[in-house]
């Protein structure tokens, strides 16, 4: 299969990472995390202490700690330097705070920088908000997915359980809510459809029809 770019974007937990993980084994593609990259970045400013709504400081953090991605039996995890910090990412704190992080426009400038780098050969399925508008407006396939807050917050609830963290769903579903409105109504590169996206609507899809469905649409595109 040629060595095409997929952006798969959309709002907080709308399967985007999932689906995009499975995409990029069954055709061997890079699988590039970009909502881990910013949650990283969030976890970074909390456990030293810089404000989150000090732009500068955020950044220079960035820049001394640099994050990576690793392959590993069990999947992908997260790095700052030597530290897997794949779990801590995740918290509810986390995810409370990650949108004011990721508002951002020197912050986001820095990350995208990084992610068109590791798009610039193709071969590459990355997921995000911005990805088919601003860090891979040239993908040859973009997918836009979308699933009712209700279904979104009963996903990330399970998850949660699974991890040990607490949250009520109603919690969740609020700072979901809460959320979607911070991602598309910030001022550097809001959460929108991209004019060439095809939008998926996930709610009531298990993973293995959302996939099948972007498989379709690949196949449909003549790849």
């Amino acid at each position: 299969m040629k060595k095409i770019s997929i952006a798969i974007d959309g709002p907080a937990s709308s399967g985007k990472s999932t689906v995009a993980k499975i995409l990029a084994k069954d055709y061997q593609f890079i699988y590039v995390d970009t909502g881990a990259m910013y949650r990283a970045v969030t976890y970074l400013a909390m456990i030293n202490q810089v404000a989150f709504s000090d732009e500068k400081k955020i950044v220079g953090l960035i820049e001394e700690y640099p994050i990576r991605f690793e392959q590993v039996p069990g999947g992908q995890r997260v790095f700052v330097n030597q530290s897997d910090i794949t779990e801590e990412i995740r918290s509810q704190a986390v995810t409370q705070a990650v949108s004011e992080v990721a508002a951002h426009q020197l912050v986001r400038e820095k990350l995208v920088e990084i992610q068109q780098k590791l798009g610039e050969t193709g071969g590459v399925v990355m997921d995000g908000r911005d990805i088919g508008t601003t860090v891979l407006p040239n993908a040859e396939v973009k997918i836009f997915l979308i699933a009712s807050v209700e279904e979104r917050a009963q996903r990330r609830y399970i998850e949660n359980q699974a991890k040990g963290f607490s949250a009520s769903f109603e919690e969740l579903k609020e700072a979901i809510s809460k959320r979607d409105y911070l991602d598309s109504h910030r001022e550097v590169s809001p959460l929108v459809q991209a004019e060439d996206a095809i939008l998926v609507d996930t709610t009531g899809m298990s993973i293995e029809q959302v996939v099948k469905r972007i498989k379709e649409i690949v196949i449909a595109k003549g790849f």
